[in-house]
């Protein structure tokens, strides 16, 4: 059996023969800009964003049919012609005979290692790929040749990589024509390459990029000759991967300060021929290199050219994401704990990758939503909440007065895009998800006083929530709302809260839920603007609204808060009556009042308002929306089983329930009904009887997005175009269905929410069905592959799920608190399940202790003791005048006795 096999507590695995394995791909990046992807044949792509790629760019499909990749050839006593990287036609065709090469993947957070050996030639490589965490705009390899048979060989490297140095979107765009552009010339220890224009979207400018691939051989030095040019180096018929200077050797190297241009350039590095006795070895260096001025870049580039520096690089970079990674846990499955240290890694990759950038993520062109900015910010509470509190003010920024948002965020703080291309959409649920993070902030903080800071507003030609235009706005203007005086107003952050959800409360579709517009969570809704309606997130705003209401008790008692201030437009948003909510029409006609009043400025005037008032508005508010979803929205099959409608299309009609091509149910609805509290407990438990019956299959992986509707709705969106299985029609889409898990261990149905986790775990971690390095993926497909890896939402749900419900550690207002849903299954041996973690800037390892080997639902706390001390008996939190008083250099361990 094909299995990866973890080697350490941190991650860190072996696999045997990944090239069999197709689609494989791994992450090498750091935080200044460098972003790679490398696959077991050291193919895929190195760049520094969507205009500046060193290495073509690549999509899943080319990591199978794209020859350019990193290679590195040996000749063999002037005759045997090998690739280090496997990528010769010979090596290729020998991938399915006995013949075939022993390989072995190693690889950990940010480093990938690959080991090859050919027993008929007696030659092995040892490949070792990372890039710099120091910061530096490079991608390294350690190439280490060995003479593995009995006779002494000579040896003849030769380094081939060619050298892309251009904008992605001269892919199919003016590809000749950009290499025309090329000015190459070779230097003492490399070929570099600086293209005198950049082709692309931005039309015609001067370019100051530079790309390079630099070497030098330990035993020899500098390479001694280079083949700057792809051309010269493939030969007539032939390719990289059976080139003519290797095969025949017929095409020579050209000299260092050699120059040509307008050509395909290939960072071709011949090193000296060496001799090499039984067991001896030869280690190569290279650098793949990026810089925006050529003496600097050679000088970055130079300096690691030793195995000296990069071994000291490369420890430097495994303890650099060692520190970052400061959450693991400790369960009976050493395997689990060693997946979800790859799952608390990713959100640290979407901060770098965005949603783009990996074979899978070619859809988009850098940068991050709106969604995923506020998401990533969950796991980075937890994980690095320093600087946490002005990414959040920042990204309040991005709020415009009408509730909606700038969806795509700039490189600067503080700085949005309405849209890529200016592209009017409006997507339903975007003003959720900023208030459940900032909650999350605040309660693990403590910081009340968050929600009284003044933020701008975004501003630009789109109104009246993406159904209107201000005519009266100019790029002239800025991007800021401004008073009628010309002031720039500010609001707090409360009131930008208020705004996000109040208006969504009054932005409603004629069965009185809110309209679902451009899309929700779910993209793929994206064709029922007209008449669809979003009942998921009609009971997820419910939530919100409540939560908010719970948060300005907090504000009230702890900060003595008796008035609030707000802008006095605001003041149409906070009426309150049951005719009011009832009515579709007032509703709308109320929403049209309060754009017109805010189109292009507003007054600059304020109100006050008491603050118990507006807690009783909300209250008023959320109790509506419960209560209309529970009595207009719950449905019962032919077959019994009950849920919640999710959905209307755009005819106005329900779309779940019964259908003559069977029943069709929805995740989504059900999760953030029984997420919000809109779902009594009754209800809860025929969700997940309908949901196992409908939704579960245990050889997808979990819980499918949706039932097979059988039909192209284009009445709702292009997810009905996927076969079903795939993406977000009816794919077990992870992101859902950890928010599912998540749903279920807040309402104390940790059973079942384990369930959700481990068949997902299951799947995703058994690499012979999944066909992935561990860690989370988007979606799991119809075959049980995982795809899209690493740059998913889903991460940073799962590690928040699992620390805060799974283990129950959670922050309440400063205080911790301990409520695990451990189940019996998961304390090892001992009867101990522990997670280590970082609250209020202080290192904690949490055990339980579970001797009596309880079940969930059995067991409660007994006694908790600090660093061996008791601290308390039958209570299940910590006080936060106790965890303040706990220096921060050291690790607090916390012993919890379950009884």
């Amino acid at each position: 059996m094909k299995q990866y096999q973890f080697i350490d507590e941190m991650g860190t695995f072996r696999l045997p023969n990944p090239e069999t394995t197709n689609y494989l791909y791994f992450p090498l990046a750091n935080e200044k800009g460098v972003m790679s992807s490398i696959t077991p044949l050291l193919g895929g792509d190195s760049k520094t964003g969507q205009h500046n790629f060193l290495l073509q760019p690549v999509s899943s499909e080319d990591l199978h049919n794209n020859k350019s990749t990193r290679n590195f050839w040996v000749l063999i006593n002037g005759k045997e012609a090998w690739s280090a990287t496997g990528v010769s036609v010979r090596q290729q065709a020998e991938i399915f005979t006995e013949e075939k090469e022993e390989t072995v993947l190693e690889a950990g957070i940010m480093w990938h290692q690959v080991t090859r050996r050919n027993k008929s030639l007696g030659i092995s490589s040892v490949i070792t790929s990372f890039v710099p965490a120091t910061g530096e705009r490079i991608e390294l390899m350690k190439v280490r040749i060995r003479n593995e048979g009995a006779e002494e060989m000579i040896i003849t490297p030769t380094a081939a990589v060619p050298i892309y140095g251009r904008s992605a979107d001269n892919l199919r765009d003016h590809r000749h024509v950009t290499s025309l552009l090329h000015r190459i010339k070779t230097t003492s220890n490399g070929v570099l390459v600086h293209p005198t224009l950049a082709f692309d979207e931005r039309g015609h400018q001067q370019n100051h990029w530079v790309y390079g691939v630099f070497g030098k051989s330990e035993k020899s030095g500098n390479p001694t000759g280079f083949f700057p040019v792809v051309d010269d180096f493939i030969g007539n018929g032939g390719s990289l991967e059976n080139p003519e200077a290797i095969m025949k050797g017929t095409l020579l190297p050209v000299s260092r300060d050699y120059t040509i241009d307008g050509y395909e350039a290939l960072g071709g590095l011949r090193f000296a021929e060496v001799v090499l006795k039984p067991g001896e070895e030869s280690v190569y260096i290279l650098s793949l290199s990026y810089g925006d001025e050529e003496g600097e870049m050679k000088e970055t580039a130079v300096k690691f050219l030793s195995e000296d520096f990069f071994e000291k690089a490369l420890k430097e970079t495994r303890s650099y994401w060692k520190y970052k990674i400061n959450l693991s846990c400790h369960t009976g499955d050493k395997n689990f704990d060693n997946w979800m240290y790859w799952v608390n890694f990713q959100p640290m990759l979407r901060r770098i990758y965005g949603c783009s950038f990996l074979p899978h993520h070619d859809y988009g062109k850098g940068g991050r939503g709106w969604r995923d900015l506020w998401q990533d910010c969950l796991a980075l509470l937890i994980m690095n909440p320093q600087g946490v509190r002005e990414m959040i003010l920042n990204n309040f920024a991005g709020v415009r007065i009408d509730g909606t948002n700038a969806t795509i965020i700039g490189s600067k703080p503080g700085e949005f895009i309405a849209d890529r291309n200016n592209i009017t959409r409006v997507w339903m649920d975007h003003g959720f998800w900023p208030f459940l993070t900032t909650k999350l902030y605040i309660e693990q903080s403590a910081d009340l006083d968050l929600l009284l800071e003044e933020v701008v507003y975004f501003k630009d030609n789109q109104a009246d929530r993406g159904e209107g235009k201000d005519e009266n706005w100019s790029e002239e203007q800025g991007n800021l709302v401004c008073t009628d005086k010309g002031g720039i107003y500010r609001g707090t952050v409360l009131e930008h809260l208020l705004l996000q959800n109040l208006t969504a409360f009054y932005d409603v579709g004629e069965h009185n839920n809110l309209r679902l517009r451009g899309a929700d969570w779910n993209d793929a809704l994206d064709m029922a603007g007209e008449r669809g309606e979003s009942v998921a997130f009609t009971a997820a705003y419910a939530g919100n609204l409540s939560d908010m209401a719970e948060l300005l008790e907090e504000l009230r008692q702890e900060k003595n808060v008796r008035v609030l201030t707000l802008a006095e437009e605001i003041s149409l948003l906070l009426e309150d009556s049951q005719e009011l909510y009832d009515s579709i029409l007032r509703k709308k006609e109320l929403l049209q009042q309060y754009h017109k009043i805010c189109r292009h400025t507003i007054s600059g005037q304020t109100l006050e308002v008491s603050i118990e008032e507006l807690i009783r508005n909300l209250k008023k508010k959320s109790q509506w929306i419960k209560d209309h979803i529970r009595k207009e929205e719950w449905i019962t099959d032919q077959n019994g089983y009950s849920w919640f409608n999710g959905y209307y299309d755009n005819k106005g009609s329900r779309v779940e329930g019964d259908h003559p091509s069977g029943a069709r149910m929805m995740l989504t609805g059900q999760v953030f009904t029984i997420m919000s509290g809109t779902a009594t407990e009754a209800q809860c438990l025929e969700i997940i009887k309908a949901a196992d019956n409908y939704l579960y299959k245990k050889e997808a992986g979990g819980y499918r997005l949706n039932t097979d509707f059988g039909e192209v709705k284009t009445d709702l969106g292009r997810m009905f175009g996927f076969a079903y299985g795939h993406k977000e029609n009816g794919a077990v889409f992870s992101h859902m269905a950890v928010m599912y898990a998540n749903a279920l261990y807040r309402r104390g149905f940790a059973k079942e929410a384990y369930k959700v986790i481990n068949t997902l775990y299951k799947q995703l971690s058994d690499f012979e069905k999944s066909r992935v390095y561990p860690g989370i993926t988007e979606y799991i497909d119809a075959r049980g592959y995982g795809l899209y890896h690493y740059l998913t939402g889903a991460a940073s749900w799962l590690l928040l799920t699992v620390l805060t419900e799974m283990y129950g550690v959670k922050g309440k207002y400063g205080t911790l608190v301990l409520k695990p849903g451990l189940l019996k299954e998961q304390f090892d041996k001992a009867g101990s399940a522990s997670i280590s973690l970082t609250y209020r800037e202080r290192k904690f390892k949490v055990e339980y202790l579970n001797k009596s080997k309880k079940e969930f639902g059995e067991y409660q706390i007994g006694s908790i003791k600090i660093d061996g001390i008791l601290y308390g008996e039958n209570t299940d939190r910590i006080e936060k005048h106790k965890i303040m008083g706990l220096e921060k250099e050291s690790t607090h361990h916390i012993s919890i006795e379950l009884q």
